[in-house]
């Protein structure tokens, strides 16, 4: 993973940091709060016997006897009548360390205690209980004859703040340990995450070019038809980069004709086919929008149509296809509605009477979009993929998951289907850096990128036109 992709991904997750940390500040804080203080007092004191035999000191002793008259003074042999002396609670917590000073006859005394003043009294009493009970450990004190006496270098007073908790460090430590939590949170999230996040999620899955990147639409303006309602926001720049691309692909195919799907319900595939049939008739080409989605057809829901009748009374042989064909608005697109819904829809697209009326659409528009079914409930689109020149699939951004991709494109496979390409639907306007290319009121930075994809449709559309017009002469 590049130091690029790791920073794409905790932009993207950045709640899940950002929650771990102010989770384990927190929980730290409730601990640090809860803990009772701890304050440590020190003293340090010259421990010797002045005797017959002369004064003896700590500097003197065997290892071994020093050794001893250190863990004296940690033990209840001195502790437990330093508590009775004091008069300390039996629960009173205390905590003694005593280390010999290297090179000096000193002993460092320190003791941790709940109350700054307990901590203080205790190392006093516990050197003076130490100087009193030391010559029954050690020989050489005992031989001396005289009495051992502790003598005060560094005098015990009371602590002004504990050592424990510490407050700072305490949330300190909480706020890198909540950092590193919440990254290692992050990282796994993304490569557990289940759903196509971005058109390079997608492009890597499915191994097809993805035609476009469509953002997810926003504000008061709900209409689904935004080519017509918003004609100059990112989601129509969105479709007509759609358009120019798909007219690439076209040029492979010469067949002139696509079917629009997707994985799952729900993800926009009508909307993006209405939309894109929309854009290229405003680019002068004769384009028929068929809603052959026979289980659930919505184009002319969509697109304000009557939608009663349509495909399947044209394949029953009910009405002519020109009585069925409706001009939306005053350019040169049609729409071919599904009509009744059928018993079989899926053996009426396979029909021969569907061939041939395909056949004939291809005749006689410059280009023809097949709105069909979901990929995965259903097997309508690749049995409709077999009269197109190929399938755009749309997928929805933060909704479909990866694998109903793959099981689409595994489907698409298996049938022996032309899968030409992918669009991102529903993605966040702030990935598509791009539109900011284009103003709030329409108008671009150096002219609209639009005139080159409309003059590239009118080229390809071209020779079918005057094709068509030598046929009616």
């Amino acid at each position: 993973m590049q130091i690029h992709e790791l920073l794409a991904i905790l932009r993207t997750r950045w709640r899940i940091i950002v929650a771990t940390i102010l989770v384990v500040v927190s929980v730290a804080a409730a601990i640090t709060l809860r803990t009772p203080p701890t304050y440590e007092a020190y003293t340090r004191v010259y421990l010797s016997a002045q005797g017959d035999e002369g004064s003896v000191n700590l500097y003197q002793m065997p290892s071994a006897e020093l050794s001893t008259i250190l863990e004296v003074a940690q033990s209840p042999v001195v502790l437990t009548p330093v508590r009775e002396q004091l008069g300390l609670a039996p629960g009173e917590i205390l905590s003694v360390r005593a280390a010999a000073e290297t090179g000096t006859p000193l002993i460092d005394i320190n003791v941790s205690a709940r109350s700054p003043q307990a901590a203080s009294d205790v190392a006093t009493a516990v050197a003076q209980k130490l100087a009193e009970v030391s010559p029954e450990f050690s020989q050489m004190l005992a031989s001396s004859g005289g009495e051992v006496r502790a003598q005060t270098i560094v005098a015990a007073s009371p602590p002004g703040s504990p050592v424990s908790p510490n407050v700072s460090r305490n949330l300190a430590l909480a706020l890198l340990a909540g950092l590193f939590l919440g990254i290692g949170f992050a990282l796994l999230r993304h490569n557990l995450d289940t759903r196509v996040r971005t058109a390079k999620d997608l492009a890597e899955m499915s191994g097809k070019p993805v035609l476009a990147t469509i953002p997810i639409r926003k504000g008061a303006d709900t209409s689904r038809v935004f080519m017509e309602s918003d004609p100059f926001s990112p989601h129509a720049e969105a479709i007509r980069r759609l358009r120019t691309n798909l007219m690439f692909v076209d040029v492979t195919t010469r067949k002139h004709s696509f079917l629009v799907t997707s994985p799952m319900p729900s993800e926009g595939k009508t909307t993006t086919a209405v939309n894109l049939a929309i854009a290229m008739a405003d680019a002068g080409t004769k384009v028929l929008l068929v809603d052959a989605d026979l289980r659930n057809p919505s184009v002319a829901r969509t697109m304000g149509l009557e939608g009663s009748v349509g495909l399947t009374t044209v394949l029953l042989g009910r009405a002519s296809l020109d009585d069925m064909l409706v001009q939306w608005g005053h350019g040169e697109l049609f729409v071919l509605p599904a009509g009744e819904i059928p018993p079989n829809p899926s053996e009426l697209l396979g029909s021969e009477a569907m061939r041939d009326l395909f056949a004939e659409l291809a005749q006689r528009f410059d280009f023809v979009l097949v709105d069909t079914p979901p990929v995965l409930p259903v097997t309508d689109a690749m049995v409709v993929d077999t009269l197109t020149g190929g399938s755009l699939m749309v997928v929805a951004a933060n909704r479909t998951k990866k694998r109903h991709v793959a099981e689409a494109i595994k489907a698409f496979e298996n049938a022996g289907a032309k899968l030409a390409g992918m669009a991102l639907n529903m993605a966040p306007l702030e990935s598509v850096a791009y539109y900011g290319y284009y103003r709030q009121d329409g108008s671009t930075v150096g002219g609209s990128p639009d005139d080159e994809a409309s003059q590239l449709m009118l080229e390809a559309t071209r020779p079918r036109a005057a094709a068509r017009s030598r046929s009616r002469r």
